[in-house]
């Protein structure tokens, strides 16, 4: 049973795969000193970025498996090297996506001996679900109850998923190296509405570094029942994302955020956040050039003694639908009704700054238009957003100097289906004002 009640470390088993790989060399113990390699050992554990409309996102992990070859597809070939786990595990993606938790959002799923060489695959092996029974991978969306089997929504999982989630990613095993690689599962990217009301999982995993550094801070906790989330991003694009700590018990950093794990760099950090029925929180805060300078730093951008608020706003909606056109030649199979679409309402701000202020994964239509044919809709805010520059704190967002851009929105989009990725998009993204009311003449196509 999955409950948001229980303790954080139980509850953080879902979207990111930690992959560190021991191996070392020594005496064969002959006197000869003739050096043999040691097994190593790879471990592996599972971290999530936060996920958009759902209470629950449920996997249940039979195994992890590791190869040398890239093309290798036959689990029951030569060569696997396999973390099996005592019993299948199953795991809310959404219990693993605040890193300011003691565990730092991991689960640890086992390791298994590995030689010293070069890896290139890996494989994460899913449990079916079965006819007439109770579903083993579902969602729950958001509003309804993980802990009441009713609300439970099976997640289908494709066939091709079925020997396992394949992740090509290379990396090599030196005598004596210990290599720590993550996998972040994204579970609001890996899931897709269709048409008739089913959902699937479509797998969106990135590897990222295992090492502890980032950027934390923290949220006014008046704002916590609003669904914020903060985002770090390079040049508009997200790179990580996250959700304040929401937890009420005394001295448990309520309202604190942390985007862990970040290549070193420059970030802007977006904070947005909305409440329903009513749409009226809340405009978007982004602080800029945010600097994590290693890849053990941690930078603090706000304190729970002056943390970020948000300003009111109203919102509206763009929208319409996106169409996946010229699909491969025969003998290729016309799979477009069974890609992810993800699509993003970016704002331009002054001074040339472009951020992503929310996206989501577009619902295809099945059945009811042609073949590739997609529908979204992006709820956005129409008030001025709130800009600051990183400094010395506290640090100080103002809508200052913002209203021209207040209200405009251009909309990109990108999908990948699993034989073609479709990111050509016509027209080109212009911005639209949608501060008058909602903008639903928004379609577009994407080509190859």
């Amino acid at each position: 049973m999955v409950s948001k009640s229980l303790p954080r470390f139980t509850r953080w088993l879902g979207l990111l795969l930690l992959i560190a790989v021991v191996a070392g060399c020594g005496s064969d113990g002959g006197g000869g000193g003739t050096a043999v390699a040691r097994p190593g050992t790879v471990s592996v554990s599972l971290t999530d970025a936060p996920a958009c409309g759902y209470e629950a996102v449920v996997v249940t992990v039979r195994e992890v498996r590791i190869h040398q070859s890239s093309s290798v597809d036959d689990l029951n070939g030569a060569g696997w090297r396999t973390i099996v786990l005592d019993t299948p595990r199953s795991i809310n993606l959404l219990d693993l996506n605040d890193p300011t938790q003691p565990n730092f959002a991991l689960h640890y799923l086992g390791e298994t001996p590995l030689p010293a060489g070069h890896y290139t695959q890996l494989r994460l092996v899913l449990e079916e679900n079965r006819n007439n029974q109770p579903p083993v991978n579902w969602i729950v969306l958001e509003g309804q109850d993980p802990n009441n089997p009713n609300d439970r929504i099976p997640l289908e999982t494709p066939s091709a998923l079925r020997s396992g989630i394949k992740l090509i990613h290379q990396f090599t095993v030196n005598s004596g190296q210990r290599v720590d690689l993550l996998l972040d599962f994204d579970a609001c990217h890996s899931i897709v509405q269709t048409g008739n009301g089913t959902y699937k999982l479509k797998p969106v995993i990135k590897v990222i570094p295992y090492e502890l550094n980032g950027i934390e801070g923290f949220v006014d906790t008046a704002l916590l029942g609003n669904n914020v989330v903060v985002t770090a991003q390079a040049s508009g694009e997200v790179v990580r994302a996250t959700v304040p700590n929401s937890n009420p018990l005394p001295n448990s950093n309520r309202g604190k955020f942390f985007l862990a794990r970040l290549i070193p760099g420059n970030y802007d950090v977006v904070i947005t956040a909305s409440n329903s029925p009513t749409n009226t929180c809340c405009a978007t805060a982004v602080i800029t050039g945010v600097p994590v300078p290693s890849s053990t730093s941690i930078t603090a951008i706000s304190t729970s003694g002056n943390p970020f608020t948000l300003q009111p706003s109203g919102f509206h909606t763009i929208g319409d639908s996106v169409a996946l056109v010229n699909p491969p030649s025969p003998p290729s199979v016309d799979d477009r009704d069974n890609g992810t679409v993800i699509v993003a309402a970016k704002q331009a701000l002054p001074g040339g700054l472009t951020v992503t202020v929310r996206s989501q994964v577009a619902t295809v239509m099945d059945g009811v238009d042609p073949v590739g044919d997609y529908e979204y809709g992006l709820l956005l805010p129409t008030a001025d957003p709130s800009v600051a520059s990183y400094g010395p704190l506290p640090i100080l967002p103002s809508a200052t100097g913002q209203v021209t851009v207040a209200g405009w929105y251009a909309v990109y989009a990108s999908a990948q289906t699993p034989t073609t990725v479709y990111a050509i998009q016509a027209p080109s993204p212009s911005a639209i004002n949608i501060s008058a009311g909602d903008n639903l003449d928004q379609d577009f196509t994407l080509e190859p």
